[in-house]
């Protein structure tokens, strides 16, 4: 069985727009997981229908955490499911079949975290794969599908944003580390199950539409705040020291810089700052 799951936060017009993008039930059976991250939203329970589930957290958790609660009742439900996580603010493209993603998910079953190719309201390419380099630290998007191919291309992470999980493969319920409250949690997810022997890959055969930031960007000290943390948490993790240490340092100095033209951006990247240099001691 194919479960979307996506996370809402003060979203449920968005999340009302991703399930009409989703085909008739009639094309192929699946089911909707909500995790409603905003307990005051009342809204989103008027999406409850026979397939969509709606469970309830206990305030803003963020999005791992969120996308955890999820997961484990997934799990629980059927843990050989396919798991198609998404963003509120994501549409599934009208020509998307979701038979011939089953079908797609089976014949590559080897594959336990596929990324699905995300594309902007006007069309333009947002997201086709990730690459990671431990010594310089760089953590960086590319093109790495051909849209001429359906054939999934191994990379070394890809976007939270979309993308599907085959639980088949895991030992165990697969889960976001919950140090991220928000940004870096799908990379650092795909680093922590690449090193235990997991497939992560990319694919231009299946791909949404996607509003980016369109969501984190109301809240620019907190967007700022928690995505420094998240980076800076996942260089530690996964780069090379000397690269932590100059990149910790350009952090700091381009947020002094932007104090004057930016307050809120360049006050919430020197506290998420603060929070790494006390998560270190």
């Amino acid at each position: 069985m194919l479960y979307f799951l996506t996370v809402n936060y003060y979203s449920s017009d968005l999340i009302k727009d991703l399930l009409k993008s989703l085909p008739p039930q009639k094309l192929a059976p699946y089911k909707v997981t909500i995790v409603n991250n905003s307990v005051a939203d009342k809204a989103v329970n008027k999406l409850a229908d026979s397939y969509v589930q709606i469970l309830t957290a206990t305030g803003n958790l963020g999005f791992a955490c969120g996308c955890n609660i999820g997961l484990k009742w997934i799990y629980k439900c059927d843990p050989s499911a396919l798991v198609w996580l998404v963003n509120p603010d994501s549409q599934l493209l009208p020509e998307m079949s979701l038979a011939q993603l089953n079908d797609y998910c089976n014949f590559y079953n080897h594959i336990s975290i596929l990324g699905t190719t995300i594309y902007t309201s006007t069309g333009k390419i947002w997201f086709a794969g990730g690459i990671f380099e431990s010594g310089s630290g760089a953590i960086s998007e590319t093109s790495l599908v051909n849209s001429q191919s359906s054939a999934p291309v191994v990379c070394d992470w890809i976007s939270g944003c979309s993308f599907l999980l085959n639980l088949k493969n895991f030992q165990d319920c697969p889960h976001f580390d919950p140090a991220f409250f928000l940004y870096y949690e799908d990379f650092d997810f795909c680093q922590r199950y690449r090193q235990q022997g997991h497939t992560v890959a990319i694919t231009a055969a299946f791909s949404v539409m996607h509003a980016p930031s369109s969501i984190t960007n109301r809240h620019r000290f907190s967007k700022f705040n928690h995505s420094t943390f998240s980076y800076l948490l996942v260089l530690s993790r996964y780069a090379s020291r000397q690269s932590r240490v100059w990149r910790l340092a350009r952090v700091i100095l381009a947020a002094v810089g932007l104090l004057i033209i930016e307050p809120a951006a360049a006050c919430g990247k020197l506290y998420g700052v603060i929070r790494y240099l006390r998560w270190l001691c």
